[in-house]
């Protein structure tokens, strides 16, 4: 390691002017921090004076944010957040979604408040908010007891049939104490005519033993509620997974077989067509 930082700041000072096409060597070597455990080390690099320019893209703050929050260390991600912003490092939709994935991990008054701020200026700026990023900003409102901004925050999000989406909108109806709704939207789950090859709502255990206990006091509501939890159990529309879980949950890339398809043509060192640079070579 100590090697690779000798090269990196000998190359810095020798070549801080000198750009080769697209290519950044700093993803490059944060992917090499994550895979041999050295975010410390990462963190130490990002935030060096001398090295400014050499992580200039977001890519290489994201593998270091993705990292620390892996590793539970979301204060260390927050300050690699706000380095981030302070070296003028253009955020990307993957920014967004581990900012506001680490300032829900935080909840806190002050993490609530970096969130809405960096969203308020995403959406200033004409960014498309991904409904990931979205879920994460609605899940901290409702720790935080902002129920308001909670549900303006779900109300825009678009296509919020995920299975995120549907306990989110469970947590909000509970909050909001709208128990007859609560039931309604459990009953079109479990009698909804849907066809078969349209997938179902799925509902986290944990929600849904948080809907019992808001409904347990009102005795019809109880017994509709009881014989739903069943249906929704037998219907396979139950998951033990928590809402933080689910929130957390990396998916699967759905760009994997288009990998084909946007194979790279054009040499990173000669500018040249593939083609034609192999041959000349």
């Amino acid at each position: 390691m100590e090697l690779a930082k000798n090269v990196i700041y000998r190359y810095h000072a020798e070549n801080r002017n000198i750009t080769l096409g697209e290519y950044k060597f700093g993803p490059l070597f944060m992917r090499l921090c994550y895979e041999l455990d050295l975010e410390e080390s990462a963190v130490e690099l990002i935030r060096d004076q001398h090295l400014r320019g050499f992580f200039s893209d977001s890519t290489s703050f994201n593998i270091l944010m993705d990292m620390l929050f892996i590793k539970g260390k979301y204060k260390s991600a927050l300050e690699v957040l706000i380095e981030m912003e302070n070296q003028d490092v253009k955020f990307s939709k993957d920014t967004y979604v581990l900012a506001f994935a680490i300032c829900y991990k935080l909840n806190s008054p002050e993490s609530f408040k970096i969130c809405t701020t960096l969203r308020e200026e995403a959406l200033i700026k004409g960014v498309v908010l991904s409904r990931r990023a979205s879920c994460f900003a609605v899940a901290l409102a409702l720790n935080q007891n902002q129920l308001a901004k909670a549900v303006s925050i779900f109300s825009q999000i678009m296509k919020p049939e995920s299975i995120i989406c549907t306990n989110l909108n469970i947590m909000i109806h509970i909050e909001s104490n709208m128990l007859k709704t609560l039931i309604e939207i459990l009953t079109d789950a479990t009698e909804g005519n849907l066809s078969r090859f349209v997938k179902k709502p799925v509902f986290s255990e944990e929600v849904l033993v948080k809907v019992r206990e808001k409904v347990k006091d009102v005795p019809a509501l109880l017994v509709n509620f009881d014989e739903l939890y069943r249906k929704l159990h037998m219907n396979g529309q139950v998951t033990t997974y928590t809402l933080d879980a689910l929130l957390c949950h990396t998916p699967r890339d759905r760009k994997s077989h288009m990998v084909l398809l946007n194979k790279r043509t054009v040499s990173r060192r000669t500018f040249q067509p593939l083609s034609q640079s192999l041959w000349a070579e």
